[in-house]
């Protein structure tokens, strides 16, 4: 007398838009994306680059002196307006770029 095995269940996964348990089918998994979430995600990568390009120009801009700062005490006005310390903010900008330019080839071969 043999055990008729029982067939898996199909997997099933957490879906937002039902708020429930979803059953996925084969060849499915992440073929539906939301306008919504790839709205989100361009958001983001736009916010990034911004960002990015702010920090890469203005510490080297005349109105970086012309703030509240430059008022504070006599070594942290000194790091303040130091190139060394201007670098630094520029180079986090860089990095924000560079951070966006990934994201959007990411996000460009994941909504594909």
């Amino acid at each position: 007398m043999s055990a008729n095995p029982q067939p898996e269940p199909p997997p099933v996964r957490d879906d937002a838009r039902t708020m429930g348990i979803v059953q996925v089918e084969p060849g499915d998994e992440g073929s539906q994306h939301r306008w919504q979430d790839k709205l989100l995600a361009l958001l983001g990568v736009i916010f990034c680059f911004e960002l990015g390009v702010f920090l890469l120009v203005f510490p080297w801009a005349i109105e970086w002196d012309i703030n509240y700062f430059p008022r504070l005490p006599s070594w942290l006005r000194q790091t303040w307006i130091s190139p060394y310390f201007r670098g630094a903010v520029s180079g986090l900008g860089l990095v924000n770029i560079y951070i966006s330019v990934v994201e959007v080839f990411r996000l460009r071969r994941f909504y594909q």
